[in-house]
């Protein structure tokens, strides 16, 4: 394997927390959708509140998710840091890309696309992790499924337990609690987006001789992979957060705190299983579901579709972009070599 300097090598590191960074700019509207949409709050003061238990999620959550990403998707032995920074490039990309349109894609699956296609431009085929992928794969699927079921049920349970209050006070009450869900929520996004590129980075380091000769995730690498998606939180993504929270279904606050818990519980569990979930499908699936308590047409599905699309063709986009970028930047070195 070639060798690179030092200096490579944390440049690639930057750039992991660049894509740290716009991953909690691109999904701050995951975390404050609803709760800017039924104007609980400001969205100045919705992103700071996001953005402080996105970083205090390393208290809470353990780091399955990080050792899945970094020993699940590819062969570790074949990670180098042109591998690592050609999986962050087309992954940036696609997350720009889809910022611009104001398309809430997942940053999860466009690093896993990005792992997966500069793996593949490297090596083949051969070096992805089947089982891995078959679990991120059912996730895709699970996902947003979990997230429409459980604010279904939430919605329904609220509905019926509180027929007889009147509109104003459960509002005012909901108003309330949805700053309790809000934070669950965010904490659940924290817990789960961070540890991707806590995993990226740890493999790198691996790969580089430079944490021990074992796998492992360094706390500094912790800290500072929250801090990015903190700060990337606190800059917003005031386009993803219009069509989250406005253009799918109209929310009320009771509508926005069942949504926000749904899609909690399911990051939650999937933090705890090490499954790395995208934030963007499960909080879509809540509103989804949501929406469908009241009736099937307060959603507005050409846009529920839109987004779909971005779903499907994330892994595949960003895959084609990392394998690509990994080609040049291989032909350059090859012929700074020679």
């Amino acid at each position: 394997m070639m060798q690179y300097s030092t200096g490579f090598i944390y440049f690639v590191i930057f750039v992991a927390l660049a894509f740290d960074f716009i991953n909690g700019f691109h999904d701050a509207a995951n975390s404050i959708a609803t709760i800017v949409s039924t104007r609980v709050l400001r969205p100045q003061w919705a992103v700071a509140w996001a953005a402080f238990f996105n970083f205090i999620a390393f208290l809470f959550f353990e780091l399955k998710v990080a050792n899945t990403v970094g020993k699940g998707i590819i062969d570790p032995s074949i990670v180098d840091p042109t591998l690592i920074f050609a999986a962050l490039t087309g992954a940036v990309l696609w997350n720009l890309i889809t910022w611009y349109f104001g398309i809430p894609s997942s940053s999860s699956h466009a690093l896993i696309g990005g792992l997966c296609g500069a793996a593949a431009a490297k090596a083949g085929v051969r070096v992805l992790n089947g089982p891995g992928l078959a679990k991120i794969a059912a996730s895709i699927v699970l996902s947003p499924l979990l997230g429409l079921v459980l604010a279904f049920i939430l919605m329904m349970i609220v509905s019926i337990v509180l027929f007889k209050s009147t509109p104003r006070k459960v509002d005012a009450w909901f108003r309330r609690l949805q700053f309790i869900s809000a934070s669950l929520y965010s904490l659940g996004h924290g817990g789960n987006d961070a540890q991707k590129t806590m995993g990226v980075i740890a493999v790198l380091l691996f790969s580089a001789g430079m944490s021990g000769g074992k796998f492992a995730v360094p706390m500094w690498v912790v800290l500072s992979c929250q801090v990015a998606m903190g700060v990337g939180t606190l800059f917003g993504g005031w386009r993803i957060v219009r069509t989250m929270g406005m253009k799918i279904t109209k929310l009320k606050p009771v509508g926005g705190f069942c949504a926000e818990t749904g899609g909690a519980m399911t990051l939650f569990l999937a933090t705890g299983l090490g499954i790395p979930m995208s934030t963007t499908h499960v909080i879509t699936g809540s509103i989804v579901g949501v929406g469908a308590v009241t009736k099937l047409s307060a959603i507005r599905w050409g846009i529920a579709g839109r987004i779909v699309w971005a779903w499907i063709l994330t892994i595949p986009c960003s895959a084609f972009v990392s394998g690509l970028t990994w080609w040049v930047t291989d032909q350059v070195f090859f012929h700074l070599r020679h």
